[in-house]
């Protein structure tokens, strides 16, 4: 186990982080256009550059980090997950960081916080939130999950699509 949990890989560069969560939220607005709660997320190889896999949200179980995350297990080895970073427009909840943690995703950037989420959704029994930050969730495991996030720059970016939605299903 403790060869899977050293990389041999370089973290990706600040560019390479802004690069992947801007192309993650154009998977949030294409998950908008299809009627889905805007949030997207891609999985990169331990290049820091190649695009594995994209996904948007589908509905309030299938979130985008958990359906991507799963399909990735079935694809790719857990030693080669490790080294891969998950990109995703806002901050993983419990449920996605617990389905990152088992399938062995090395390295998660996040663009706005589960907090910000909360300030958009307001508190609403149609999209209840859970405030556990996902780094809360990777410390009380055995691996040492490495989370980038949040990016103050691209936060009005990443929030667009989500002013109008959530006043949309209220």
């Amino acid at each position: 186990m403790t060869e899977i949990l050293t990389s041999r890989y370089s973290d990706p560069t600040c560019e390479q982080m802004r690069k992947h969560l801007c192309h993650a939220n154009k998977i949030a607005k294409r998950a908008l256009q299809f009627g889905h709660h805007p949030f997207g997320c891609v999985l990169i190889a331990p290049d820091n550059e190649t695009i594995l896999m994209e996904q948007g949200n589908i509905d309030t179980v299938n979130h985008a980090e958990s359906t991507l995350v799963r399909n990735a297990c079935t694809n790719f080895s857990s030693e080669y997950l490790w080294n891969c970073t998950l990109y995703t427009t806002f901050e993983p909840c419990v449920m996605c960081a617990g389905t990152l943690y088992w399938a062995n995703i090395g390295r998660v950037v996040y663009g706005a916080t589960e907090k910000r989420l909360l300030e958009l959704t307001g508190n609403d029994e149609k999209n209840p939130t859970l405030d556990i930050p996902c780094r809360y969730v990777f410390e009380h495991g055995q691996k040492n999950v490495k989370v980038w996030g949040p990016f103050p720059e691209l936060e009005d970016e990443l929030v667009e699509p989500h002013k109008n939605f959530w006043k949309q299903i209220k």
